[in-house]
């Protein structure tokens, strides 16, 4: 398949290739495209078919449930039932935005694109192109990130490129995206709302517009969990770079000292070594590829940064790879729910405690 690259900037939209892009939607192909948080593989999102060919561009499994995009909140009516006063209080704070709703289907969603279940999850994407796309495709896109199942998530192009040339009909090039981490998803379908997978908007702020508690699955951070997945990324590992990726957590000293050990045995072993840090601790480091996040209070940066550095590595062609821990508050618990995704859960403590 020749896969066509059109370039659209976001502040003066081509409508022309927008047009073009959503017949290739409509008739049944897939084009890749930017929102704020990552790249997107779109396809028609009531079109089983549609929803079949994303999972096999992606070799994503298919009990894994795609997000559904919409561009207007009225939309939301076709694909989503018994539709809670919740969700039109989270629409109004944070739409368009990184928020992903878990809402009751319609029969209208077929289950090819909801991986099975009687729920599907709905976002409108905080990107000009992404709307418009939206709409010129009828109002549905299914998109999960736009990479091939277990790498890390693009957030350019060229990462697309990497991953989908040959396999799908277009990749709008819209630039680097802004926020790099996939959007937060709630489940809205039981009495208290609960968070499945942790994202830019927080449990603080989403409690601030609810006005009520909300609960945090316990999947988050756990790795052992056997609990059935309710929404996208819950039950498979995820982000994962080709190199070994080791967590290090404890005392910040102490986790310099256990990286820069380690590192060094593999080093002398012949490894390639890649280090995950921030801007504070990079010159305390010596390995074939040191990468900082940013700065340690700057956790907008580290998310930005996060899935190009794991990319990065692979073009390093690194072996094997430490990262510094970081907050499981805020932000940083999204953050490092990605990060324990591409490690497999694998965990250093530097009190000698193995594990999560």
């Amino acid at each position: 398949m020749n896969t066509k690259l059109v370039q659209i900037d976001e502040n003066n939209i081509d409508q022309t290739s927008i047009t073009e892009a959503g017949k290739v939607l409509k008739s049944g192909g897939l084009v890749a495209f930017p929102t704020e948080t990552v790249y997107g593989l779109g396809g028609d999102a009531l079109q089983k078919e549609s929803s079949r060919k994303i999972y096999a561009a992606k070799g994503r499994p298919s009990d894994n449930p795609l997000i559904v995009h919409i561009c207007r909140w009225e939309d939301i009516g076709q694909i989503a039932r018994n539709i809670p006063e919740f969700a039109k209080k989270l629409a109004d704070a944070f739409w368009p935005g990184p928020l992903t709703m878990i809402l009751e289907k319609t029969d209208d969603v077929p289950r090819e694109t909801t991986g099975g279940l009687d729920t599907v999850a709905v976002r409108m994407p905080n990107n000009k192109i992404a709307l418009a796309l939206i709409g010129a495709a009828g109002g549905y896109i299914a998109a999960p990130s736009a990479n091939t199942s277990g790498k890390p998530s693009p957030t350019r192009a060229e990462h697309v490129v990497e991953d989908m040339q040959g396999r799908i009909e277009m990749i709008i090039d819209g630039g680097p995206v802004g926020i790099g981490l996939e959007s937060t998803i709630i489940d809205l379908t039981s009495a208290t709302p609960v968070v499945l997978r942790p994202g830019y908007i927080t449990r603080e702020m989403l409690e601030q517009a609810l006005g009520c508690p909300v609960d945090v699955d316990k999947t988050i951070l756990d790795g052992n969990s056997k609990q059935a997945p309710k929404a996208p990324g819950m039950k498979y590992r995820h982000y994962a770079p080709k190199g070994d990726l080791t967590i290090v957590d404890g005392k910040a000293t102490d986790v310099v000292e256990m990286i820069r050990k380690m590192s060094a045995e593999r080093m002398a072993a012949g490894e390639r070594v890649g280090i995950i840090c921030t801007d504070e601790t990079r010159g305390m480091y010596n390995a074939h590829c040191i990468m900082s996040v940013g700065a340690r209070k700057d956790e907008a940066a580290i998310a930005r940064h996060l899935f190009a550095i794991l990319r990065q590595f692979d073009e390093e062609q690194v072996t094997v790879i430490y990262s510094e821990a970081f907050s499981d508050r805020g932000l940083g618990q999204a953050i490092m729910n990605r990060l324990l995704k591409a490690a497999g859960h694998h965990v250093l403590y530097t009190d000698k405690q193995e594990g999560m």
